[in-house]
């Protein structure tokens, strides 16, 4: 994959003697760690141990809260801090709404809906040709989404009943290349994940190039998920 990288986007500089030694001055202008910086180290450490060991006591999303908490009233972050991040901000409203919605559709009866009148389109296709209809769909369709979260909690449910519908359907393949394929789709837009804003708004890489890469290494990902995957996964199950 680097080399790949190397070939589709070649660094302007190939060769800089200079780089190890401007990390040096860099890295000393730094200096030591600072009262927030050994605090915020502190308040990450808690809230992964909450996140892991304290989920039966305290809810994830209350720790959090109670951790960004304790960052404003110790001075690790301020207030403008949390207003201006917008990246964040864009986040937290696509996974409120596609989760809201996607619960929505699922108490209403659309999922149920969707698979049954999904599964008759296609009750004259193979298996196999339907899981590649869908996976192509599922993979494609994350060009809406802004998160890996919410594209799960939207359209997967979907999937899989619409699946579960077609005679000879292996389903322990189809759901594992639906949640291998959330693993690389990522990288097919600047939003396709929680990180992805942060990438994409340090401008290390122009809109064009963010959105040109994508493309073709979402594509060889998808490629490498069909021929090599799913016949890996057809002879293991």
């Amino acid at each position: 994959m680097p080399l790949l990288a190397y070939w589709f986007y070649p660094p302007e500089v190939k060769v800089n003697n200079e780089v190890p030694l401007w990390a040096t001055r860099e890295l000393e202008k730094l200096g030591k760690l600072s009262r927030n910086e050994i605090l915020l180290l502190v308040f990450v450490c808690c809230a992964l141990l909450m996140w892991i060991f304290a989920a039966a006591w305290i809810e994830p999303a209350m720790a959090a809260l109670l951790i960004v908490g304790l960052m404003l009233w110790t001075g690790v972050l301020e207030w403008n801090d949390i207003t201006g991040n917008k990246a964040a901000w864009n986040t937290f409203v696509w996974f409120a709404t596609l989760v809201a919605l996607a619960d929505g559709l699922s108490s209403t009866g659309f999922i149920s809906w969707l698979g049954k009148e999904g599964g008759l389109l296609m009750s004259g296709i193979s298996p196999g040709v339907a899981t590649i209809v869908l996976l192509l769909a599922f993979y494609l369709l994350h060009y809406l989404f802004a998160s890996t979260t919410a594209h799960t909690t939207a359209l997967l449910p979907a999937m899989l009943t619409i699946a579960s519908t077609i005679p000879g359907m292996n389903m322990e393949v189809f759901v594992l290349l639906m949640v291998t394929s959330l693993g690389v789709m990522g990288i097919i837009t600047p939003y396709g994940t929680g990180p992805s804003p942060i990438y994409y708004g340090s401008g290390y890489l122009p809109t064009k190039d963010y959105w040109r890469l994508g493309t073709i290494f979402g594509a060889i990902f998808l490629a490498a998920l069909l021929l090599i995957g799913y016949p890996w996964m057809s002879m293991m199950f």
